[in-house]
């Protein structure tokens, strides 16, 4: 724990180009007893006495000289720090942390980060990638300052901000044998519990959306594969190797190359939101209410 302040450092370094406490006042906008205290308590804390009397003035001692260039260059970084967030034409250099659920890291955030490099070029953005319970954990201990998840958070001490909105669908290989039972017939909850279905891994945003979503209706999602990916997921898809219920931002692609087909059901329109995580009560840097404006200027569809 640190004892000794900036304020201190400042009223020493005037005394000792001043040569004295009531010339150092005038400098540091104190009194002459308020300087004098201020001085007495740092000498306190460093156990040493900084300065000698020479008729009126102080000199520094042997210490007092050793304190003195450290003292400067603190005061002058601690100054550069002040200029840098204080004034707003001065820009600080910095990087700043995001983690990001796979969907949204792979398919909804990039033109977001290429919008925000063009305003703000002098700030780097790091990307970790994971599931929603790895970006959660990531904001809580503080090795992100923002989190991108797809669905809720049920972790204590995050503060979750609704971003936009994403439809999930349920999409086959255009050769499966349930596109042409659901072109003669939309499919209904029977037919679709006796599907092979692909999922995600548990812990992830697109799991527990598609379960929140399909249980209620379909009583059971039986699991023919489960992968840690949804584009690896798509992919198999594609390959005829089952169903999925997958992110639209993520599909489109591969619906507009006709590689993946939507199936139709008697399902209603199934929709989910990503959101924005931060720490509860955590104050938001200039940087990153910038980049989390730049975000919401850039969400797609409709917010919760």
């Amino acid at each position: 724990m640190l004892h000794i302040t900036l304020r201190q450092l400042e009223i020493f370094s005037a005394v000792a180009q001043s040569g004295s406490t009531v010339a150092a006042a005038h400098v540091v906008a104190l009194s002459q007893s308020a300087t004098s205290a201020a001085l007495q308590q740092l000498e306190h804390c460093l156990g040493a006495p900084l300065f000698e009397r020479a008729g009126r003035s102080l000199v520094l001692n042997d210490a007092g000289r050793a304190l003195l260039p450290q003292a400067l260059e603190l005061l002058a970084q601690a100054h550069t720090i002040e200029q840098a967030f204080g004034a707003q034409s001065a820009v600080l250099p910095v990087r700043l942390r995001v983690a990001a659920s796979t969907t949204i890291g792979s398919y909804a955030l990039p033109r977001v980060l290429a919008a925000f490099a063009r305003s703000h070029p002098q700030v780097s953005v790091d990307l970790q990638i994971g599931n929603t319970r790895e970006v959660a954990h990531a904001v809580q201990a503080l090795e992100a300052d923002l989190g991108l998840i797809e669905g809720a958070s049920h972790w204590p001490g995050l503060q979750v901000q609704p971003w936009q909105r994403d439809e999930l669908v349920i999409v086959s290989a255009p050769h499966d044998p349930l596109v042409k039972a659901a072109q003669a017939r939309p499919l209904g909850a029977a037919a679709l519990r006796s599907a092979r279905w692909l999922l995600r891994e548990q812990g992830s945003g697109t799991r527990e959306m598609v379960e929140h979503a399909l249980l209620p209706r379909l009583h059971q999602l039986p699991s023919a594969a489960t992968l840690g990916s949804s584009e690896a997921i798509a992919r198999c898809v594609a390959q005829g190797l089952g169903i999925s219920c997958l992110s639209r931002v993520l599909v489109q692609p591969l619906l507009d190359a006709g590689e993946l087909v939507l199936l139709s059901t008697l399902l209603p329109r199934m929709w989910r939101h990503f959101s924005l995580l931060q720490r509860a009560g955590h104050r938001q840097s200039p940087t990153l209410a910038a980049f989390v404006q730049t975000c919401q200027a850039h969400a797609r569809g409709t917010p919760a």
